[in-house]
């Protein structure tokens, strides 16, 4: 064992090693360092377990290039979806366009007129540049971008109703994902919750009963990521605003995943746009940048001046405000919905989201064909099922789609999931009645030669 011990390496032999300098490509010599300090210590662990018998430079040397090249990898990175939920909120949601990537790279490059007015060579207002554009494309009044819609609610909520009664029917009493709640949110807000109706049904009458002189708020909250079927009862948008009129009471909106799309001209169930919101005649209304927007993370407000300049004054409006990368993503983005032709062409989303079942089953054979010519040892055929469309919006909608389902011999479905997660370019799929399956239709075509090198890899 002391022999043993005697003939590990010195930390400085591998530093001074050129192969390993040069997998560093000008990250500091400290992770070097790191991937030796773990190599050794596991070795030396090894010996005074007796699991260890000989030492080798050479085959140190090879631990430490896998611990090195673990280190350098970003803990961020990309990863290919193949488990059919377009937004997948684990998985970054909506992937950006090539117009908002690009536009991105160019603001953080070096310094911009985020908060500077060209034309008055002054400060000036952050929103300004995407202003114009939400205002022609929904007829807001005003516009207030804060980092998400949990952030959108509260801000609201503190501004309008902060120690007044905000009304909301039980039904619409939700949670979505990290336990996130609307009683909650509201508490820290200041607001005080005044629950009406039942779980299944709600009556405008519900609302007008419960109306006091200290109502601050009438709230309706878009139940976008489950629903409530069968002997129900809800109140309009229309119906909750027309009576937030008679009683000079401000209505709000929180309507989660917001489309500027009528999604049933996919085919799809309804699902109110943000645009049809508005035009009913709410005050205020928020929603998601990076659902069905199909741009980056935000929490979008519009809704009447009078109501917006008091949410943009309220200090919790700076905390939660967004910066220059993810306003140059959403500028972008909102540029291709002034040409429809382009929201499909260009926003990832969309583009999942309008497939044809031809398309998707294309992209399945392919990937069958490129196993086949590749030689893959194991099994690959091909599934029809449903994939969903994620990201707490149209949650009944059901979306056909074509799999790959893989087998390999002596791996379980589980196994096979977790050599695909290992990849360098890690490959998420998704195990259903103990298959492996490849969901194909969120699957981009420039994404199947890396599938078919991690399948055989494995």
């Amino acid at each position: 064992m002391k022999e043993l011990y005697r003939k590990i390496p010195k930390v400085d032999k591998f530093l001074k090693d050129q192969d390993l300098l040069k997998l560093l490509d000008g990250y500091p010599v400290f992770f070097l360092k790191e991937a030796v300090n773990r190599v050794l210590k596991e070795i030396r662990e090894g010996i005074s377990q007796g699991e260890v018998k000989e030492i080798s430079y050479e085959v140190l040397k090879e631990k430490v290039k896998e611990v090195l090249e673990e280190l350098l990898r970003p803990k961020l990175h990309k990863v290919i979806n193949a488990t059919g939920v377009v937004l997948h909120t684990n998985l970054g949601r909506a992937p950006l366009s090539a117009r908002a990537i690009e536009r991105i790279k160019e603001v953080a490059s070096g310094y911009s007129n985020l908060e500077y007015d060209l034309q008055e060579g002054k400060r000036g207002l952050r929103y300004r540049n995407v202003e114009w554009i939400l205002r022609e494309l929904t007829g807001a009044e005003d516009v207030c971008i804060v980092n998400n819609n949990a952030g959108a609610v509260l801000l609201v909520l503190s501004a309008l109703a902060k120690g007044k009664e905000v009304i909301v029917s039980r039904g619409e009493l939700i949670e979505i994902g990290g336990s996130f709640r609307i009683p909650d949110v509201m508490a820290q807000s200041g607001a005080l919750l005044k629950e009406v109706g039942t779980t299944n049904k709600t009556h405008l009458w519900d609302y007008e009963r419960a109306i006091s002189e200290n109502t601050g708020l009438l709230l309706k909250v878009h139940t976008s990521n489950y629903k409530v079927l069968g002997f129900t009862s809800s109140v309009s948008t229309s119906e909750l605003v027309e009576l937030g009129r008679k009683h000079g009471i401000p209505v709000y909106e929180d309507l989660g995943s917001g489309s500027f799309i009528d999604v049933r001209n996919l085919g799809f169930s309804y699902e109110p746009t943000v645009q049809e919101v508005l035009k009913a005649g709410v005050d205020v209304v928020s929603f998601s940048g990076d659902k069905l927007l199909g741009a980056s993370q935000a929490g979008i407000i519009l809704g009447k001046k009078e109501f917006l300049e008091k949410i943009k004054r309220h200090p919790l409006n700076r905390a939660l405000r967004v910066d220059k990368l993810t306003l140059a993503a959403l500028e972008a983005t909102l540029t291709c919905y002034l040409d429809k032709e382009l929201v499909f062409k260009e926003i990832p989303v969309w583009n999942l989201l309008s497939q044809s079942k031809d398309e998707i089953l294309r992209k399945a054979k392919e990937l069958l064909k490129e196993l086949e010519l590749k030689k893959f040892e194991g099994k690959a055929f091909l599934v029809e099922d449903e994939a969903e469309v994620g990201g707490g919006a149209l949650p009944l909608q059901k979306l056909p789609t074509y799999c790959v389902s893989v087998e390999v011999k002596g791996l379980s479905s589980e196994e096979i999931d977790e050599r695909m997660r290992s990849l360098k370019v890690p490959v998420i799929g998704r195990i259903k009645e103990d298959r492996y399956l490849l969901d194909m239709l969120t699957v981009f075509e420039d994404e199947i030669p890396f599938i078919v090198e991690g399948l055989l890899r494995i």
